[in-house]
This record gives C-alpha cells, sequence and structure tokens, in this order.
C-alpha cells in the first residue's frame, strides 16, 4: 500500500491542486446533489470533503490514517454534524448496509490493500440505483488496472455508465442494479 503520508497533506490540498481540479465537475459527475447522502472512501486531509459537504446532504468521510483525520477534522469543523469523520479501513469497517447515494474514492483506491474486501464493503454500503464514481490518477494506475477495479465492482453488481481516461485522471462512473 502506497499512501501519502498525512506529514505531506499540504500536497493533497493547496491552492495550485484547487485550480487544476474542478471540484464542482467532480461532484456533478459523481451525481451529487443537495439530497445526497455520500460516502467519501479515501477522505485525506478534505480537498474533495469540504465540497462535497457544502452540495450533499450528509458525508461519511473514511479516512485510513489517523494524522489526516486529525487534518480532517479541524477542516470540516465549519460543517458540523453533517460531515462524520470515520478512522477506518473500509475492507474491515463494519458497514451499515444501504446508506449511500454516493460512494466517491478521488485517487483513492489503487491505495487500498485489499481491494476486494474494500469491494464488498463499498457495494453493500450503496443503495440499489446509488453510484459509485472511482478516480484514478493514471500515472499510477494504468488502463488494465482501472479496468481490474471496474470488474470487479461489475461482479458485485454494478453496472458501467461512464468510463473516461483523461492525461492525468481515469474515471469510471457506476450504477448498483436495483
Amino acid at each position: 500500500m502506497r499512501l501519502c503520508p498525512s506529514y505531506l497533506s499540504f500536497i493533497l490540498y493547496n491552492p495550485i491542486r484547487k485550480v487544476l481540479t474542478n471540484r464542482d465537475r467532480v461532484l456533478e459527475e459523481s451525481g451529487i446533489t443537495g439530497t445526497s447522502t455520500v460516502l467519501e472512501v479515501g477522505a485525506g486531509n478534505g480537498f474533495l470533503t469540504e465540497a462535497i459537504a457544502q452540495r450533499a446532504k450528509k458525508v461519511y468521510a473514511l479516512e485510513l490514517q489517523a494524522g489526516m483525520v486529525r487534518k480532517l477534522r479541524k477542516r470540516m469543523k465549519p460543517f458540523g454534524d453533517k460531515v462524520d469523520i470515520i478512522l477506518a479501513d473500509i475492507a474491515a469497517y463494519d458497514i451499515r448496509s444501504g446508506f449511500a447515494d454516493v460512494v466517491l474514492m478521488y485517487y483513492s483506491f489503487h491505495e487500498i490493500s485489499n481491494q476486494s474486501g474494500a469491494a464488498g464493503k463499498i457495494g453493500m454500503a450503496i443503495k440499489p440505483g446509488g453510484i459509485l464514481s472511482i478516480y484514478e490518477p493514471a500515472i499510477e494506475v494504468k488502463e488494465a488496472g482501472m479496468q481490474k477495479a471496474i470488474g470487479m465492482f461489475e461482479s458485485i453488481g454494478f453496472t458501467k455508465e461512464v468510463v473516461r481516461d483523461g492525461r492525468f485522471t481515469r474515471f469510471a462512473r457506476l450504477r448498483k442494479k436495483r
């Protein structure tokens, strides 16, 4: 597992990244609306969590590293009870079934050591008809790796809606079958 250590979290949340990443587009592509309950897997220090919280009804921000969670808690204070922060490994977390309208993973799925276990938990968390949105860095996740991740979710009841390969980012949106 190649995690970005929390002492380097300034790389994840900085003015240049804010300019280069269209967070509104990410939320729109992911189907996040004002009525959405969102599970963000790999929330880091809140780069996307902040934007999700501004748009969604409720956010569950799941993060594996305690150092990132400390930074995330500080950044999410203005949102109060709208954001629940969970320190856990998604593959081992005792997740509630069918609570999320959207699960968003932004540059995080490739860092999960037990991807099949994580996929099972994510599949449980999403409501029938709900959306799974996966963004991965093209430099680290080759096309075959992205197809493997998509296939993992298709095998547990998801259907591909959109797949896009960009210069910097690979993206897939899948929908859980009803």
